[in-house]
């Protein structure tokens, strides 16, 4: 569940009937709110979605708080909307706990959070304004997504084909052999271009780990503190390098791993998907190593341009990585020395072929980062109008406002009429629960009054139900 957003495509199934579920009222019907109670991330935490008005029978667990409301008095997609408003957000931040990794909230502090509360004829007009103009916004995200996923599976398509010599449009590509080796699976590899030929990594370059860290040494003053790289900081095409950490090693260690412009740096471990990703060093940074979890691959005698390996190790070159990695319970790895064997694309020795093959690649990949960035800055402008409008909505500037709608003063005594009534309900079933369940102790051997289950022995759903939870402002 997310803002505004109650998922319905994996429903789980709790093995009790509708009618025990609604017995035990743990219903979450149409129009009903649900509140996320508890989450590892502070984000996701007391965030509000209204079940659908076509939703099926719904139960929820203990980490969902259910609201119920009745429709005479309010809108539960105005409730819903204003959840979603930044005021809103703000007051929930100042309630949040976290306790073992979890951020949670209670019912108690929901109840505490105050809404602008319109009258009900303009609560229904907000909503309806506010259903018709997200659902644009959210029309045009969902194009914005699916071209950015478009755009980096195009991204990929063009490192590979940059990558193999069959970029250009007068390239003929051909089906090359390579010595096998028992130590790896090399599987299909592509056509390469004419003039191209295959090469295990350790002929073109040479690789090496990196330094392994020792807490140890980290407070002796008589070694080096220099930068270091880490798996975090290779990303797939890409170095991160906004958080860069610092070690201490020998001077022998900092001549040896001293990176160079040209380098490439691939991970050693992680998710299977993610082993070998990484990118070229381009001497961002002074003195800079990188730890034992990253191979660094250094091209020797001009075999390759960095760049046509590197589109190719995070392209093609990814499902020869998951293939040959070894999986343990949590993580997988691939070790040096089959990250040796890698079979890699080796073009002609004209380094000026070279460089065109490369400043045709950078062409093509530098149209493709233009249009993902319009992307991005797309869905930052749509977030931003998503925002304005819920402003609108709760400042009262969105629609207009009709003298002849009953005013919210009004409206908030009725509410608090019909919390009143319905605590008074509640009291009196509780008190007839306790008077029936004396009962049943006296008469121990007295028949149950139908085949159906006492309401004491269904069991009710961990969590918390609440019928109006909230205070509201006018």
């Amino acid at each position: 569940m997310r803002s505004l957003d109650l998922r319905l495509s994996d429903l789980r199934y709790t093995g009790m009937t509708a009618e025990e579920v609604s017995a035990a009222d743990g219903v979450a019907g149409p129009g009903d709110l649900l509140f996320t109670r508890y989450n590892g991330n502070p984000d996701y935490v007391g965030v509000c979605a209204r079940v659908p008005d076509s939703a099926p029978v719904l139960t929820y667990p203990d980490k969902l708080i259910r609201a119920q409301f009745p429709e005479t008095l309010v809108d539960t997609r105005y409730v819903a909307y204003s959840w979603a408003w930044q005021e809103t957000a703000r007051q929930l931040r100042t309630h949040l706990k976290t306790t073992a990794g979890q951020t949670g909230i209670s019912g108690t502090s929901l109840k505490s959070i105050a809404i602008p509360l319109a009258p009900l004829g303009e609560q229904h007009r907000i909503a309806d304004a506010l259903d018709e103009r997200l659902a644009r916004l959210e029309k045009i995200e969902t194009h914005l997504v699916s071209t950015q996923q478009r755009l980096e599976q195009l991204r990929g398509m063009v490192m590979a084909a940059a990558a193999i010599g069959v970029l250009a449009w007068d390239a003929d590509p051909q089906h090359m052999p390579i010595d096998g080796s028992p130590s790896v699976n090399d599987g299909t590899l592509p056509p390469l271009a004419t003039g191209w030929r295959w090469a295990r990594l350790h002929e073109v370059a040479e690789v090496v780990g990196g330094v392994t860290k020792d807490s140890k040494n980290q407070h002796d003053p008589a070694l080096t503190e220099v930068p270091y790289l880490r798996v975090a900081n290779a990303q797939r095409a890409r170095l991160e390098l906004s958080q860069v950490a610092k070690i201490r090693v020998a001077s022998m260690t900092l001549e040896k791993l001293r990176l160079r412009d040209g380098d490439l740096l691939m991970t050693e471990g992680g998710d299977r998907d993610k082993l070998g990703r990484g990118w070229i060093w381009e001497g961002q940074i002074e003195d800079c190593i990188h730890q034992n979890h990253l191979f660094r691959a250094r091209i020797q005698k001009r075999a390759t341009r960095p760049k046509l390996l590197g589109w190719y190790v995070n392209s093609t070159a990814r499902a020869w990585f998951e293939g040959n990695g070894k999986q343990s319970v949590n993580l997988a790895s691939i070790s040096i020395s089959k990250v040796k064997l890698l079979p890699v694309p080796v073009p002609p020795a004209d380094e000026q072929e070279q460089a065109d093959f490369v400043e045709l690649g950078e062409r093509v990949l530098a149209r493709l980062d233009r249009l993902a960035t319009a992307c991005e800055k797309g869905l930052t402008h749509t977030a931003t109008l998503r925002r304005t409008l819920l402003t609108e909505a709760f400042t009262g500037r969105l629609v207009p406002q009709d003298p002849e709608d009953e005013s919210a003063e009004d409206l908030l005594k009725k509410i608090r009429a019909e919390r009143e009534a319905a605590e008074t309900e509640r009291k009196a079933a509780r008190r007839a629960a306790a008077q029936t369940k004396r009962k049943s102790r006296a008469e121990p051997h007295a028949p149950a009054p139908s085949d159906a289950p006492p309401a004491s022995d269904i069991p009710l759903p961990e969590g918390e139900q609440a019928t109006l939870p909230m205070e509201f402002t006018a």
